[in-house]
């Protein structure tokens, strides 16, 4: 097939979030979805995946999808360059800012579990006391303190409370160190603590900057409200059939959920 000018195209550049939006259950990718991808890249389109996940926990399903292009990783701090293995960009959480972050935190709402992201390619996951991996699958190590926490760079804080759900912690974490970390739910049991500056929007524009594509020629999709910063830098935003309320507020449209297939129905149409 003989790719398209991109002027020509619906979209230049399509930006896919992957729990709950591209992935089915078990971290696959169903046939129907790599076929519309492949479609949409023969036309001259080109895909980013943009995931919460930091590039340790994404690698299989990239190696399973035979992805080769770039990866928006870490909730935007990372940019993994799939092809030859390695970070093009990536941006460390302070981890002063962190502890004082969390000790706001917990002095409004009590004792909060903790878990972090290190920093690196082959980083590790590090659970402390009381944090409950909503991803069992994936590999983590779990220490005895929060102090063990600290051991190395990392990248992002993730919190989880006893009592409060995530909607309520979020608002509480924003409210008390918004001015400090950048603060978002990115599924469920998952609210996170950031860089201030860092979320999916500034590392899908990184990325696309690399590529020499624009926010105007770009379609994303999500489920979360750590999609909501991608939605409003891309000129199209479509949330699956079962994404959360904040997100399906700033779409553009809404497909059917990702166990259905929501992401090829829409590309389906757009690269016939």
């Amino acid at each position: 097939m003989t790719s398209a000018p991109l002027s020509a195209l619906p979209f230049a550049l399509i930006a896919t979030d992957l729990d709950g939006t591209l992935l089915r259950a078990g971290d696959t990718v169903s046939a129907r979805s790599h076929t519309a991808l492949a479609r949409a890249r023969a036309a001259g389109a080109q895909h980013i995946i943009v995931t919460g996940r930091p590039v340790p926990q994404v690698r299989h399903v990239l190696d399973g999808l035979g992805y080769t292009g770039l990866a928006v990783c870490g909730q935007g701090a990372q940019v993994y360059d799939a092809a030859c293995g390695r970070l093009l960009h990536s941006v460390c959480m302070d981890r002063g800012l962190a502890e004082v972050a969390l000790g706001k935190i917990e002095a409004e709402i009590g004792e909060v579990y903790v878990a972090v992201d290190q920093e690196g390619v082959d980083a590790e996951m590090l659970i402390g006391p009381g944090y409950r991996m909503p991803h069992p699958h994936l590999p983590t190590v779990r220490v005895r303190r929060r102090a063990d926490l600290w051991s190395a760079p990392i990248n992002k804080v993730l919190l989880q409370h006893p009592e409060l759900d995530d909607d309520e912690l979020t608002r509480v974490a924003r409210g008390v160190v918004g001015d400090l970390v950048n603060v978002t739910m990115a599924g469920e049991h998952t609210v996170e603590l950031q860089p201030p500056g860092i979320d999916k929007a500034s590392g899908l524009a990184r990325a696309a900057d690399v590529l020499g594509l624009a926010a105007s020629a770009t379609i994303a999709f999500g489920d979360m409200p750590n999609d909501v910063p991608m939605f409003a830098w891309a000129a199209y935003g479509v949330a699956m059939a079962d994404a959360h309320r904040e997100l399906v507020a700033v779409a553009d449209e809404v497909t059917l959920s990702n166990e259905e297939d929501g992401i090829a129905v829409v590309l389906e149409r757009l690269f016939r």
